[in-house]
């Protein structure tokens, strides 16, 4: 089957296109939409069958739970056991917006949607499409990433139409997302609140709200044999076609050790591409080389890190070298998905 597209925007909403949406997620089919974070493949939370057209779909391990997606907070309290006080208070500052939260479930929560675990994940996304299409699919949209598993998260409906137009019943297009990484991941299963996959939400902004917050220990880690707790990080994630690796260290060093690795994959007629940021374009005289954006102004890299792994893509690059963007904000969110996407290969200069 072809998916069919939908086109709107949070200010000009498609409602027919909208009720139709709705009506195919009621009725176990899946609707990719977008959302401030990326674009989500969509089906009922609450039925078992589409869960498992999600992981088919997807080729998603089913062990990786998915996100529950509610436009209410009203709806909240059905799906799990008890929402605890800091929760509650972590959702009146950040909710809706980019922050999951994990609960013990409730009973009507199939363990096909959580990946087999007793505990759910759970967002409010602020994104005007996906709030409406929510409250018309019944409230409850069982969602991970739009994309192929492994692949590059999509940040434009192109990207999901590339990956899983045959696979899907609706695409509704919604333009560019506006962060480009997804969610913000807390724990709060756990007796000290914990981050499992960081986001635009950083520790300080938590710990502001909560006091004590902890990070999951595999987050970061260089070695990635260190699995981190959170199923949804445990694969190979966000992955170009391409071998990527990182380059890390003082910014003279990592534009010599980029250019000399350039030079050799050209001379040993390779396609090569480079990530930099504006800030250092002209040092790279060589290869396929993209800005992600400025460090001045670090969402701009956050938003284009995935289209720009995809673009190495349809540009058939076998060897892309980045470099390291530990900004002060977003830079622990930035650097999990680029180390993930490498596969945790970097060079450190």
């Amino acid at each position: 089957m072809n998916a069919e597209i939908a086109r709107m925007t949070e200010d000009q909403l498609d409602i027919p296109a909208l009720d139709k949406a709705g009506e195919i997620l009621k009725n176990g089919g899946l609707v990719a939409f977008p959302t401030e974070t990326v674009y989500g493949l969509g089906g009922n939370a609450l039925d078992p069958s589409a869960s498992k057209k999600i992981y088919a779909a997807k080729g998603r391990p089913s062990d990786n739970p998915l996100i529950v997606h509610i436009a209410d907070m009203e709806h909240l309290e059905k799906i799990v056991s008890e929402v605890p006080p800091k929760a509650r208070l972590l959702a009146e500052k950040y909710w809706p917006g980019p922050l999951t939260m994990i609960f013990n479930k409730a009973g009507c929560v199939p363990l096909e949607t959580t990946g087999g675990l007793k505990s759910v994940a759970v967002r409010m996304p602020v994104n005007r499409i996906a709030r409406e299409l929510i409250r018309r699919s019944g409230g409850y949209i069982a969602a991970p990433s739009a994309n192929t598993s492994g692949r590059p998260s999509p940040t434009l409906a192109c990207h999901v139409i590339d990956d899983l137009s045959e696979t899907i019943d609706m695409v509704i297009d919604g333009g560019l997302t506006d962060i480009g990484l997804e969610s913000t991941i807390v724990d709060f299963t756990v007796d000290i609140p914990t981050i499992l996959r960081p986001g635009y939400i950083n520790r300080k902004m938590l710990e502001e709200v909560l006091g004590e917050v902890c990070v999951d220990p595999g987050i970061l880690s260089p070695d990635s044999r260190v699995r981190p707790k959170a199923p949804g990080m445990r694969y190979k994630h966000y992955a170009p076609k391409g071998d990527l690796t990182i380059i890390e260290g003082p910014e003279d060093k990592v534009a010599d050790q980029i250019n000399t690795l350039v030079a050799k994959a050209l001379q040993d007629r390779k396609k090569v591409g480079v990530i930099c940021t504006e800030e250092t374009r002209q040092r790279y005289p060589a290869g396929d080389v993209k800005c992600i954006g400025t460090r001045s102004s670090e969402e701009t890299i956050a938003l284009h890190l995935y289209q720009i792994l995809r673009e190495f893509d349809d540009d058939s690059v076998e060897y892309i070298y980045s470099e390291a963007f530990d900004t002060p904000r977003m830079g622990q969110a930035i650097m999990n998905r680029l180390l993930k996407a490498a596969g945790h290969k970097i060079i450190k200069v």
